[in-house]
């Protein structure tokens, strides 16, 4: 029999992930969290709003209802952080068993007003169900396209783990497991940081110097916040860490690194953010990074100046100066 697997929320990252899994003979169940949305893609059999150009192929089914979503094993979650929770208490109020379900995370961030990761936040909604999560390199244009691509998925029990790779890898779509859960979410959230940092080098005309300055040292930023947190360092070396910080500061299709070249060329972030349709996790991201580092009392200056560039309104050539002007000092990786 074929795999089934539901999707909720049909962001690009969503609506991909259910692209290839259906293509790959799985039976997907893709669910907007708006009624109207679900609609307009079944008449289409396309997200013209966040994929287009892409068919859905035969095995993928529009689903606009969420308790019957939720019938399948595995559950993808493709909602932003800043959705999760008013999604999650919308699930838990169907009451379901979840004995057998396994949620995986894709979602990318921190959450401004509890500094919790995703998988914290569906534990806090639903208590002790099944949680895995799934981060890396994952430019959605690019994976939609059948280019190679590898990613993990994290979870502290490797069988959960393990079923989950199996199920969603595919000859284009290559996932490793992993047992490090919040290593590996913080490294899916910080990374968007230095990639604002490097979309504002980008805006301000800066080259390839100033980016590799900003990607290894960001790096280092991760690392100390994430091995005081209590991950495993090593986790931030690999894919989901190195491998998806490098492609996050590169790739011309990074929300994240979009939104600092357009700060960096002078434009405002309510005036970036109000013309954008999908969301910049990175946003929040920084405002929770930075009260994180204040409240660990960890060194992130890469960090602390995009803040101050986001929140307080801080000219970027300042901050440039600022970052290049500190005490010196040898180098550190850790």
């Amino acid at each position: 029999m074929r795999e089934r697997i539901s999707i909720i929320g049909a962001g690009s990252w969503g609506t991909t992930l259910a692209v290839i899994l259906a293509q790959n003979d799985k039976e997907v169940e893709l669910h907007s969290v708006f009624r109207e949305h679900n609609r307009v893609m079944s008449k289409e059999r396309m997200n013209r709003l966040f994929l287009k150009g892409i068919k859905f192929p035969p095995l993928l089914k529009i689903n606009d209802s969420l308790r019957s979503v939720l019938n399948n094993k595995i559950i993808i979650l493709a909602v932003p952080v800043k959705f999760l929770k008013e999604c999650l208490k919308k699930i838990k109020k169907l009451n379901i068993n979840f004995k057998d379900k396994i949620f995986v995370s894709v979602a990318k961030g921190i959450e401004v007003s509890s500094l919790k990761r995703p998988s914290e936040i569906i534990q806090e909604q639903l208590g002790n169900v099944k949680i895995a999560v799934l981060s890396g390199p994952t430019i959605a244009k690019e994976v939609v396209k059948g280019i190679p691509t590898t990613c993990i998925v994290a979870s502290k029990n490797k069988k959960i783990a393990k079923r989950v790779q199996y199920a969603l890898s595919t000859s284009r779509f290559r996932i490793y497991h992993h047992y490090d859960v919040l290593g590996v979410e913080l490294a899916g959230a910080l990374k968007n940081i230095i990639a604002i940092a490097c979309g504002v080098s980008d805006g301000l005309g800066f080259g390839t110097n100033t980016k590799a300055a900003l990607l290894s040292r960001g790096l280092v930023e991760i690392v100390r916040l994430g091995k005081k947190m209590g991950a495993c360092p090593s986790t931030f070396w690999g894919i989901s860490g190195l491998g998806d910080l490098a492609t996050t500061c590169f790739s011309p299709y990074s929300r994240n690194r979009f939104v600092g070249e357009q700060i960096g060329k002078g434009r405002k972030l309510k005036e970036i953010l109000n013309k954008m349709e999908m969301i910049a996790e990175g946003i929040n991201t920084v405002y929770s990074a930075y009260i994180l580092s204040k409240k660990m009392k960890i060194e992130m200056p890469i960090t602390s100046e995009v803040y101050k560039v986001l929140y307080r309104n801080k000219k970027p050539h300042d901050a440039v100066n600022d970052l290049m002007m500190r005490p010196l000092k040898p180098e550190t990786v850790k």
